[in-house]
């Protein structure tokens, strides 16, 4: 099986996470694609606002009607800061005989040397980067034995810290993220606090 797998801090998850996970999924031909979040990223400490069980109920909320995707809550049942190398020895021992593909935006190749563990992550996965149609990539770093490949995708321009600044301002969601993700976020009252 080809199995893929998109991270993140889904804080809250919007249309930019699932079109990015739609085009791959498409273009790869994926058996199946896990939503994976995180439990803390190791590049934004401090950027999660809304606790980890909140952001699974908004993942689930989002795909449950997709049966093409699926969540892996193995980051945050883990807890801490969340590398993205023993995540992929979790997958690796869990499918051992399938081919791994780590999802990333474009703009993280140039920073992909940086990963804890790059060499061992790069032979345990190969990685799908996401690019705007029609723009050149951006070059990718010399790490041995990594294996990467390009997926022009439609990439709009949302991130979850300017949703978070839009309900700060009493500014609407719709649009930005499927409508049970804004119910979810209007229930509990999530990130009415400044950051």
């Amino acid at each position: 099986m080809k199995i893929g797998f998109l991270g993140g801090s889904f804080d809250p998850v919007h249309f930019g996470h699932l079109l990015a996970a739609q085009d791959v999924y498409e273009q790869f031909r994926l058996d199946r694609l896990f939503l994976v979040p995180a439990a803390q990223a190791p590049l934004k400490p401090q950027e999660m606002q809304a606790g980890a069980d909140d952001r699974r109920v908004m993942l689930q909320a989002a795909i449950e009607w997709d049966r093409r995707f699926e969540i892996s809550d193995v980051e945050l049942r883990r807890g801490g800061v969340s590398y993205t190398v023993d995540s992929a020895r979790h997958f690796r021992a869990a499918f051992p005989k399938d081919e791994l593909f780590w999802i990333i935006g474009g703009d993280q190749l140039p920073q992909l040397h940086r990963w804890r563990g790059i060499e061992e992550l790069a032979a345990l996965v190969e990685f799908i980067f996401l690019e705007r149609p029609g723009h050149p990539a951006k070059p990718a770093p010399a790490v041995p034995g990594l294996r990467l490949h390009r997926c022009d995708g439609h990439l709009i321009e949302i991130s979850s810290s300017e949703l978070r600044r839009r309900i700060r301002a009493g500014l609407s969601l719709h649009y930005f993220c499927p409508q049970k993700v804004i119910a979810h976020i209007e229930a509990r009252q999530l990130y009415r606090h400044t950051e």
